[in-house]
């Protein structure tokens, strides 16, 4: 069964599991042969467990890192916006191109929040998708703009963490 209409997706909030649902949903798709795309904003080129699991699920699943991750610590900002910038050429010839059935945009409501991508080339990307392909946002504070435009929105709310138990982010868990 093939579907008929391509969904927008967000997954945002301040719990944890945004980035886990949207991989939940790769993970789905490609054991039916659909082919999808992640482009991680912000996260850095930390060899996390998604990435390293990703080249087992090659040609249908693809992951590329942009940003360099916990820009709230960082020391030139510019150079985030620009590593960000980077991300959203691909993400948008990605959204463009037709040779996918998924693209996932991680992290992109941070992006934009940040003003590091603008969200109105979003919208406009968003608006001219394939009717049938399916596109994934993740992040905290999504713009009430892509949320008025999206089919499915999920709020992650958090209610407990272990951080503030200062138990540090587990391999598998957290990364």
């Amino acid at each position: 069964m093939s579907h008929k209409k391509g969904l927008i997706i967000i997954n945002t909030g301040t719990g944890k599991g945004k980035t886990t649902a949207a991989l939940g949903v790769a993970l789905r798709a490609v054991g039916h042969d659909l082919k999808v795309t992640m482009i991680q904003f912000i996260k850095g080129r930390w060899r996390t467990g998604e990435y390293r699991a990703v080249s087992k699920l090659a040609p249908n699943f693809e992951i590329i890192r942009t940003g360099l991750g916990f820009t709230r610590l960082s020391k030139n900002i510019e150079r985030d916006k620009a590593e960000a910038q980077n991300g959203w050429k691909p993400a948008k010839q990605k959204i463009e191109s037709g040779l996918y059935d998924i693209v996932i945009l991680d992290e992109l409501t941070h992006a934009i929040n940040l003003g590091f991508v603008e969200l109105e080339d979003v919208l406009e990307t968003l608006s001219k998708k394939a009717e049938t392909l399916h596109v994934i946002i993740t992040g905290r504070d999504a713009p009430k703009e892509m949320i008025d435009i999206a089919d499915l929105v999920t709020e992650m709310k958090l209610v407990k963490h272990p951080y503030s138990e200062h138990v540090p982010a587990q391999r598998g868990i957290e990364f």
